[in-house]
């Protein structure tokens, strides 16, 4: 699953470290989330979702495997 994380956060003039905190996370998540290494959990991606003002499916981009 992709994810405009990064892109947003940095859009807003947010950095990582701030933006976990805010989450409740590390650092070390929100990079993982961002480079696509890590699937949050539903309440994680609502949080964030939220934070932004967005929905889930407006940050976060579920591909079908082939």
């Amino acid at each position: 699953m992709k994810n405009r994380i990064e892109e947003i956060r940095r859009e807003k003039g947010i950095k990582q470290e701030e933006f976990a905190r805010l989450m409740g996370v590390s650092r070390q998540t929100i990079s993982s989330l961002e480079t696509g290494r890590y699937n949050p959990s539903i309440f994680l991606a609502h949080k964030i979702a939220k934070y932004f003002e967005m929905t889930i499916e407006d940050i976060f981009i579920f591909e079908e495997e082939a």
